[in-house]
């Protein structure tokens, strides 16, 4: 009796649809493991990334090294906004008869480009995480009806309805909300997790477009500054 209702037992003896749904849910469910994984590395290696660039960005390094060092290797995160920004900014500078505020605009809009990959970067897999987690207990409650719908249709050619008749059938249409639930929970977690590290990766990188822009525009007005009073 043991053997007939065990989990396994039931998952194999169960419908085909109920069995479809349910590796849905598994294939859910490992992919959404892979990614969850996958993205807490990410976000670990982003912040000590973010982290390192701070410390030598605001160090007083000079600009010019920072950006030929940085230059030497593929970056993400602040980095590669940095270089967006300052590769722009030169390339600005040294164009003739260039106004001020027209090699700001160019640099700042250089910057936001580099924003928004960041912002693609920080966001990626997790709209797969929310779909499972808001799909997985549909798609496992849609396997539970299906095989109950079963239970009682097989119910229904029974001479005598026993629990024992009943219970293996339930038992496995159960199992589909079960593992609907089991992808869902931890998939759910994650997104919500992922999304408040992914927002305040994009916040410190937002302030650090405009806290370098400051810095940006200081410089171009200094040199502005003193081409006129050379000029003079």
């Amino acid at each position: 009796m043991h053997e007939e209702i065990s989990i396994l037992g039931l998952i194999l003896d169960a419908s085909f649809v109920v069995q479809l749904v349910m590796l849905i849910l598994l294939i859910a469910s490992v992919v959404s493991w892979f990614l969850i994984f996958q993205r807490v590395s990410f976000y670990k290696a982003s912040k000590a990334a973010q982290q390192v660039f701070e410390e030598r960005f605001w160090s007083g390094m000079d600009l010019n090294r920072l950006y030929k060092e940085s230059g030497a290797r593929d970056s993400s995160g602040l980095e590669s906004i940095f270089k967006a920004g300052f590769k722009e900014f030169n390339r600005l500078k040294q164009q003739e008869g260039m106004e001020p505020d027209a090699i700001m605009e160019g640099t700042q809009r250089s910057m936001r480009v580099a924003l928004s990959r960041e912002s693609e970067r920080l966001d990626a897999h997790l709209p797969f995480l929310a779909t499972v987690g808001s799909t997985s207990p549909y798609v496992g409650l849609f396997g539970t009806v299906w095989g109950i719908m079963n239970s009682f249709l097989g119910l229904a050619q029974e001479q005598q309805a026993t629990l024992a008749t009943v219970a293996p059938g339930i038992s496995e249409a159960l199992i589909a909300t079960a593992m609907g639930l089991f992808a869902a929970i931890p998939a759910v977690v994650a997104y919500n997790r992922f999304s408040s590290n992914a927002d305040s990766l994009y916040a410190t990188y937002e302030t650090f477009v405009e806290e370098f822009s400051s810095i940006l525009h200081r410089n171009v007005h200094s040199s502005a500054g003193k081409s006129k009073a050379d000029a003079s």
